[in-house]
């Protein structure tokens, strides 16, 4: 299951999707192109928000090709910029449960 595949039941309970990436625009928008992504991705200038967010995995230490990459994962964050949860597995093979971080989300908006 996949983020596009849930986007109009987070937008049920009122809550708004965007993708994060650092990646270059032309690879942005050819993931866009690929996977038919229905929600807007945006552009982590410098890694600006891997580093705010604390999702940079540890593994690649400064001059190495991989530093900055962040864990894959889902930040929550409230329309204040308040991180509300947090969703990022250590690695880069795995990801996030859509169902369970869903019904996370819904727990948390509806206040469960």
């Amino acid at each position: 299951m996949k983020l596009n595949d849930l986007k109009a039941q987070f937008t049920d309970i009122g809550v708004g999707v965007a993708g994060i990436t650092y990646d270059k625009s032309e690879l942005i928008q050819a993931f866009d192109e690929k996977w038919s992504i229905d929600f807007p991705i945006l552009k982590d200038v410098e890694r600006q928000h891997v580093e705010a967010w604390g999702v940079r995995n540890q593994e690649y230490g400064p001059g190495t090709f991989g530093y900055g990459v962040p864990y894959p994962g889902v930040v929550f964050i409230s329309p204040e910029g308040q991180i509300l949860a947090k969703w990022a597995e250590p690695g880069y093979r795995s990801r996030a449960d859509w169902s369970k971080v869903l019904q996370d989300v819904s727990a948390i908006v509806g206040g469960d």
